[in-house]
């Protein structure tokens, strides 16, 4: 991408010019851009991601990093394939010598070229909506220019992709094809958020186009027909559909929500069946996203019950220490975790859909287990899915002992996990607040400011949790008359917790799993510090209480074990091999340690404090082994679960 005087520029004015409102869609956001309202009534309302600034931390590092990543992919490389399939003029020779080819599953022989640029597309919205930076605007306004050519070009009653319309129907035939919806389903959600966030109209006129296109193509099309295609893999286009009804109300759109229910997963969990393995795991979870979104835009009809019985038995039994679950992808019989410590657990994409789904549940219901996963999931899986030194990110979080994070490359994988993983690293403010009838709930302990501006409320959250244990916040504007401020009392802080309002300690009723309710009229320079105590402790595979994790407080410690082994292009995956992630032999040395002798009434008495280092930085006694949390642990061999004696 060539850079002007102008960008820079741009760059450098961005936080003084307007800053969007609207973002991708949960109960109580981008007023004013939904055509329907909401028919079911949240508990729990959730704010903008205009509304959030993320201070200095890891999570605003990571979301730096990933920036700079998807700004340098040029604009022409990602238009390639789309470009290519309209026959649209890119160059001499066909931009042979003028567009960088992507590689991986971006490649002109992949049937799913052209997700990344979705993804993209969402990636910079949510970049847009977090920082207000004008630099994420300009590129995508020049991807959805290019987008909107082709689709004129193709001039297929508003079909648009980087393929034909003959992997679609080779899906509805049932023949061979690599999940064609999936990759629509990333360029429509892509859409949408470019306006939701960046207020593109060009964009939702594209995705209202690509939308008739879907309903004259898919109404035409019999039961067994339906039923045949729905067997492939379609992403979370129930979901998107539901979303885009939202903003127009077309009815063709609710039909094909509708169409995209996939009774054969869905009915099941109605009856309150396990059916989860051994399916796999990234087709599963979006279409229950999708079947939140009817709830909330239809009302209730039962659909809450399927979501949250789904939820439950995916996390309390088909999940690791991390919150993360599946081994090659798939499910697998429920509490058996034991037996699926491998080099290929963990996708990151189930982790992304899975706390897409958590924020849904806990509108309904605002339940502290929801969140507690939630702060699982980010800190242990997707805070450390992202190489600090190369910005690249793992496919798995692998639980074999002694295996390492095998990362991508920056232009030829572009694996799922890297356009989900794009999404991620830019949308972290939110859930760290939302709000309800009574005032502003404080769920996630992240460096940030909260600006509520219908109430007038500035609030300041400064901490460097989790490598300490206490959480400022100061209310830098007030709010005219009485507010609570409900602080999350973990259900893993059983070591207790102090609060103090303004340098005074406040006596507490309420337990842990519950809401800290703090009601007054707050002042300008009110202070709150929250503080909870965090220990050691083991976290046992439910199969075997002998094979288990170190975690302290919410975190997953992993013992460092250094890089014997480890030969170039390793850490990071080889493009050279097709899909080395899902093949990889991470070579273990035979001589790793992978068992440790302590008594887990008494931790403290095996492992110990490193001297000098943060709070997360332990020790133990009689082996020697360094452990860090997993979030920081990169570039070399770890072990999460132990043998224990």
């Amino acid at each position: 991408m060539k850079y002007t005087s102008r960008f820079f520029a741009i760059i450098l004015l961005s936080l003084f010019l307007p800053k969007t409102k609207a973002q991708s869609h949960y109960p109580g956001q981008h007023k004013g851009k939904m055509a329907l309202t909401d028919k079911f009534t949240p508990k729990v309302s959730n704010f903008d991601l205009q509304d959030v600034r993320l201070l200095d931390s890891p999570f605003k590092e990571n979301l730096e990093r990933s920036t700079k990543w998807m700004l340098s992919i040029p604009v022409n490389s990602l238009l390639h394939s789309f470009r290519t399939n309209a026959g649209i003029f890119s160059g001499n020779e066909g931009g042979y010598f003028v567009a960088k080819k992507l590689g991986g599953w971006e490649s002109l022989d992949c049937d799913l070229r052209g997700h990344t640029t979705g993804h993209i597309l969402s990636a910079l919205a949510m970049a847009y909506g977090s920082t207000g930076n004008e630099a994420f605007k300009i590129k995508a306004d020049s991807l959805l220019k290019g987008l909107a050519e082709v689709q004129e070009v193709l001039n297929q009653d508003g079909y648009l992709s980087a393929f034909p319309q003959n992997l679609i129907d080779r899906a509805i035939a049932g023949q061979r094809v690599w999940a064609p919806w999936y990759t629509l389903h990333k360029i429509y959600s892509g859409l949408i958020d470019q306006y939701l966030y960046c207020d593109n109209k060009m964009a939702l006129d594209v995705v209202k186009k690509m939308s008739g296109w879907a309903y004259n193509k898919l109404s035409k099309l019999t039961p067994e027909q339906r039923k045949t295609m729905l067997r492939n893999e379609f992403g979370g286009m129930n979901d998107t559909f539901y979303n885009l009804y939202a903003v127009t109300g077309n009815p063709h759109d609710k039909w094909l929500a509708e169409f995209f229910y996939h009774e054969d997963v869905l009915d099941p969990l109605k009856k309150g069946e396990d059916i989860l393995n051994p399916k796999h795991a990234n087709t599963f979870i979006p279409k229950l996203i999708g079947l939140s979104r009817d709830l909330e835009i239809e009302g209730d009809k039962g659909q809450n019950q399927i979501a949250d019985f789904f939820w439950n038995i995916m996390i309390d039994h088909h999940s690791f220490c991390t919150g993360s679950n599946s081994d090659k992808e798939h499910f697998f019989q429920p509490d058996t975790q034991s037996k699926h410590l491998t080099g290929y657990t963990g996708e990151s994409c189930n982790v992304y859909n899975t706390l897409k789904l958590t924020r849904h549940l806990f509108s309904w219901n605002p339940d502290v287990k929801y969140m507690d996963y939630y702060e699982r999931a980010l800190y242990n899986h997707i805070l450390g899915q992202q190489d600090p030194t190369t910005s690249m990110v793992a496919y798995f979080l692998p639980m074999l002992p002694g295996a390492h994070k095998l990362y991508s490359t920056p232009d030829s994988s572009f694996w799922c996990c890297v356009g989900t993983s794009f999404e991620s690293q830019n949308k972290f403010g939110e859930e760290i607040y939302t709000y309800n009838n009574k005032g502003v709930m404080v769920n996630l302990f992240i460096p940030s400011v909260l600006t509520w501006k219908e109430k007038g409320l500035t609030l300041r959250q400064e901490t460097n949790y989790p490598a300490g244990e206490t959480t400022h916040l100061t209310v830098e504007n007030a709010p005219s008359g009485k507010m609570t401020i409900a602080i999350r009392y973990p259900a893993w802080a059983v070591w207790g917790a102090t609060v103090k309002v303004n340098g005074k300690k406040v006596k507490l009723s309420q337990k842990t799993g519950t809401y800290i309710e703090l009601s007054q009229n707050w002042k300008k320079g009110d202070k709150i510090e929250v503080t909870y105590a965090m220990k050691l402790h083991v976290v046992p595979t439910p199969d075997n209480a002998n094979k288990a994790a170190i975690g302290y407080g919410p975190i997953i410690l992993a013992g460092e074990m250094g890089t014997k082994g480890m030969v170039p292009p390793a850490p990071h995956s080889d493009p050279k091999k097709y899909n080395d992630y899902y093949t990889y032999n991470f070579n273990v040395p035979s001589d790793l340690v992978h068992e440790l002798t302590l008594d887990r009434n008494n931790l403290d008495k095996y492992i110990k404090p490193v001297a000098g280092a943060d709070r997360l930085t332990f020790q133990t006694v009689k082996e020697g082994i360094r452990l860090e949390p997993l979030y920081r642990v990169h570039r070399q061999r770890y072990v999460v679960y132990w043998d224990l004696k």
